[in-house]
């Protein structure tokens, strides 16, 4: 990683694990592997900025720390990309054990239960769905009866229009971001050195 962590893909720590890596892998990855309209990709880091927003939007009541993980949804994609769906699905089993092995580190490192509560991963997969909807329809070339076919529908009383980010501004938002709902949340990141064992 460009913070001089080595991160062991098979063996994730908490230790090894920095929210500017994150921020830095995610507003370099595409989402719909970049075959999106605009001069800039849509980038992870900025869709998981929207999706933690409609999760807000859904729920107003929401806590902050699962706003928080909301955030950090796709965090693991900062070092495996983001895969379609269906490819992640033909891959099997073994690659859904190694996404949700880093997705554990990553919540231990940031204060958050290993795993989320499933009434919480159901209202994130509902918001994940809806910004997919979006995504859909304003750059991937998606009608909207099709878009619905896949994607679920906007939540009532929920709009955006996107105009996707440099790699750069969705890098410092998405920081900002995880700082504002760490606070939030009463986590504030303790230094990867907390976790250190020596």
């Amino acid at each position: 990683m460009l913070s001089g962590r080595r991160l062991d893909l098979l063996d994730p720590s908490p230790m090894d694990i920095e929210i500017e890596d994150i921020a830095h892998g995610l507003a370099r990855v595409a989402r719909w592997n970049g075959q999106t309209v605009g001069e800039h990709a849509f980038s992870v880091a900025q869709h998981s900025i929207v999706v933690e927003e409609i999760v807000a939007h859904i729920q107003p009541d929401v806590e902050p720390r699962w706003r928080l993980a909301a955030l950090l949804h796709d965090a693991s994609e900062y070092v495996i990309g983001d895969m379609i769906s269906p490819f992640k699905a033909a891959l099997g089993m073994d690659y859904k054990v190694f996404e949700d092995r880093l997705e554990s580190a990553i919540h231990i490192r940031f204060g958050l239960p290993a795993k989320t509560p499933l009434p919480v991963k159901k209202l994130i997969k509902q918001a994940d769905r809806a910004c997919a909807f979006f995504e859909a329809t304003q750059l991937a070339g998606f009608s909207r009866d099709e878009a619905l076919d896949f994607f679920d529908a906007p939540p009532p009383g929920y709009d955006l229009h996107i105009e996707p980010w440099a790699p750069s501004l969705a890098q410092a938002r998405y920081v900002q971001r995880f700082h504002t709902l760490s606070e939030a949340a009463g986590y504030m990141a303790a230094p990867a050195a907390a976790f250190d064992t020596e």
